[in-house]
């Protein structure tokens, strides 16, 4: 099925749900339509190519300024993609790509994310499943937002590298299980934050099983309420760089992995 002359002309979807699952699970579609629209509205394109099994490069998405859930899910399941879309907005939404691209297992490279201003679940579960992956997007933002980052990376089983957090103040669940079972992860980023939030970096890097060095500065002492299962079934021997001023001496999965030796910076 090709939709090649089908363009969807319009610079404005008008209004909410426009698009909705319009080319939801349609495993022929091979061909996405021009979506020039530079204005969207809630949930205009939420699941509209979700299943499409035989969809192999995604339609230009030149909007700027997002609105909440406008992509989400828009190529979750699109197996045969192989290349992410462009993706320029530097004003984001709740939810603008939660599952965008979950379950895209043939996406090598992801997209470039330019926005340093986040909202809440803008990025959560966007790339989860992409069990091609191989390197993740630069994420320069320094404002956070309750579950930004959450999932991002679920299973991305053959990302080798992560990338940089630079941000120092953290917000409700922004990492939670960001890293989640990226079984070629060697090295985590850096966490400059030195006080942490509520399920902040629960999880972050469970699974991780070749993962051997983390450097952390947070100084408040970990547990259930901040850093649950936060290194649980990484590598057995590592290094771990705590902040000069951490007082905190906690071992296992919540701290600490028992065998890793401990450094201070």
């Amino acid at each position: 099925m090709s939709l090649a002359s089908q363009d969807m002309e319009s610079l404005v979807i008008p209004y909410e749900n426009y698009f909705v699952r319009l080319f939801y699970d349609c495993p022929l579609l091979n061909q996405a339509p021009v979506l020039p629209a530079t204005t969207l509205t809630k949930s205009c394109y939420f699941e509209m190519f979700s299943k499409c099994t035989s969809l192999t490069q995604a339609p230009n998405l030149p909007a700027k300024n997002l609105a909440v859930e406008c992509y989400y899910a828009m190529f979750q399941g699109c197996t045969s993609l192989t290349k992410a879309p462009k993706l320029p907005a530097t004003t984001l939404a709740a939810r603008c790509y939660t599952v965008m691209l979950m379950w895209c297992s043939s996406l090598i490279n992801a997209p470039e994310l330019p926005s340093k201003n986040l909202a809440e679940e803008c990025y959560s579960g966007m790339f989860s499943g992409c069990s091609s992956l191989t390197q993740a997007p630069e994420l320069p933002a320094t404002t956070l937002a309750d579950n930004c980052y959450a999932d991002m990376f679920v299973n991305c089983t053959s990302l080798t590298n992560a990338p940089e957090l630079p941000a120092s103040t953290l917000a409700q669940g922004c990492y939670t299980q960001m890293f989640y079972g990226c079984t070629s992860l060697t090295q985590a980023p850096e966490l400059p934050a030195t006080t942490l939030v509520e399920r902040s970096y629960q999880s972050m890097f469970n699974g991780c099983s070749k993962l051997n060095y983390v450097k952390a500065l947070f100084t408040t002492t970990p547990s259930d309420t901040y850093t649950k299962d936060w290194l649980s079934g990484v590598s057995a021997i590592g290094t771990f760089v705590k902040n000069k001023d951490a007082t905190w001496d906690v071992r296992g999965v919540n701290g600490i992995p028992e065998g890793w030796t401990v450094q201070t910076k």
